[in-house]
C-alpha cells in the first residue's frame, strides 16, 4: 500500500448533506477532503492549542467564556507560527493528488482550513486548555 492509498485508509467518512444547488470545486475539496481530514485530526489539534495555552502562560484558562471565543480567533489570525502548525498538520495528510489541487488555490483554502479549525475549537470549547 502506498502512502496516499494509507492516508485515505484511515480518514474519518463523514456524511455529506447537499441540498439542491451546484457545488463550488472549493466546497467540493473542502468537504472531500478537508473535513474528514480535520476531524481525523481532531486529538492531534486540541493537543496543540494546549500547549499553545501553556506557552502563553494559560491566558486562554484564566478568560471568561464569551472571551474564549475571540482568543481562539486571535491565536489562528494573528500568530503565522501557530497557524502554520495548524495548516501543515492539515496539509500533511493529503494524498499527492490533493495537495496538488491545493497548490492551485492555496490561499482559498488556507482561509477555509483557517476558519473550519476556529469553528472546531470553538464547538470544543469546554476541551480546550485543560491540560
Amino acid at each position: 500500500m502506498d502512502r496516499d492509498e494509507s492516508i485515505l485508509s484511515m480518514r474519518p467518512e463523514i456524511v455529506q448533506t447537499q441540498t439542491g444547488g451546484s457545488i463550488s470545486a472549493e466546497e467540493l475539496f473542502q468537504n472531500i477532503t478537508l473535513r474528514p481530514i480535520l476531524k481525523g485530526q481532531n486529538d492531534l489539534l486540541l493537543a496543540l492549542f494546549d500547549a499553545y495555552v501553556v506557552a502563553h502562560k494559560g491566558v486562554f484558562n484564566r478568560l471568561a467564556l464569551e472571551r474564549k471565543g475571540a482568543y481562539i480567533d486571535a491565536a489562528v489570525q494573528k500568530d503565522v507560527a501557530f497557524r502554520n502548525t495548524l495548516k501543515g498538520i492539515v496539509i500533511g495528510q493529503m494524498t499527492s493528488k490533493e495537495f496538488k489541487h491545493y497548490g492551485e488555490n492555496s490561499a482559498s483554502y488556507n482561509k477555509r482550513i483557517s476558519s473550519m479549525i476556529k469553528e472546531r475549537f470553538k464547538s470544543q470549547i469546554q476541551l480546550l486548555g485543560q491540560h
